[in-house]
């Protein structure tokens, strides 16, 4: 479907998926135009709306019609988060992909602080220092990663902080499934890739409503944990030496 790819052009693309975030998008505007020119490597953005009900979308189009490396993809219908980013990835062409929340509770200019791994790690993931959320949505991030630590051994310090860059490779082999956001660093070590854990600033959401609660924090996380246990236990890699399928030169 997309033969003359515009992500291609770049070494980074950053993922931002949105759902219902209408209150962000001029906001997500002004910090990523602004992020670009500072990148350290030439970066556009792909906007992924996940079939959002209020004006998110007309706004995104909106946006990217005024910015020369802002770009969009809308998915017919709400997938969730897993969904949204899985299609951003296979989507991308450019040799690293980032992921951002469009809560702009992270800042796109962290990024900077994780490109210079992007090539000796295949994901740099970043650990959201002094977080500004409640003492209650805390505890719960706490109880997750514990949970979700012990049961995948991926040393992972806060895998719910968004802001990520992955080599694109790596990243397209990852497995499809709900839930698949919570588990980026542990699929990555799956295909004997390499993590690096970056602090990254934090701040409180300004604008929307978050779209977490109790279960979807908890409950599914828990239920998915043992989804990742039974597919590490069968995960195949394999390496092509060679072939005449390619038509490549």
């Amino acid at each position: 479907m997309m033969i003359d790819n515009k992500t291609s052009d770049y070494e980074l693309t950053v993922i931002v998926p949105v759902y219902n975030e209408e209150s962000n998008i001029y906001n997500l505007e002004d910090r990523l135009s602004a992020f670009l020119p500072l990148s350290i490597c030439k970066t556009c953005v792909l906007f992924v709306d996940d079939g959002s009900a209020d004006e998110s979308l007309p706004r995104i189009k909106e946006v990217c019609a005024r910015q020369s490396d802002f770009y969009y993809l809308a998915l017919a219908r709400n997938g969730g988060l897993s969904a949204a980013l899985k299609a951003g990835i296979d989507a991308c062409r450019s040799p690293y992909v980032g992921y951002m929340d469009a809560d702009l509770q992270t800042a796109p200019e962290d990024f900077n602080l994780l490109l210079p791994h992007r090539e000796a790690y295949q994901i740099v993931t970043g650990i959201r220092a002094n977080r500004k959320d409640s003492a209650f949505k805390k505890f719960q991030s706490r109880i997750a990663n514990g949970f979700r630590n012990m049961m995948t051994h991926d040393g992972v310090q806060d895998t719910g902080c968004p802001l990520k860059v992955m080599q694109t490779p790596y990243a397209r082999r990852i497995p499809f499934f709900t839930g698949m956001h919570r588990f980026l660093p542990a699929l990555i070590l799956l295909q004997n890739g390499k993590v690096k854990q970056m602090p990254v600033r934090h701040f409180p959401r300004v604008n929307g409503e978050s779209k977490y609660h109790l279960r979807n924090r908890l409950v599914a996380p828990f239920i998915d944990c043992f989804a990742y246990r039974w597919m590490k236990k069968r995960y195949i890699n394999y390496e092509v030496s060679e072939g005449n399928y390619s038509d490549n030169k």
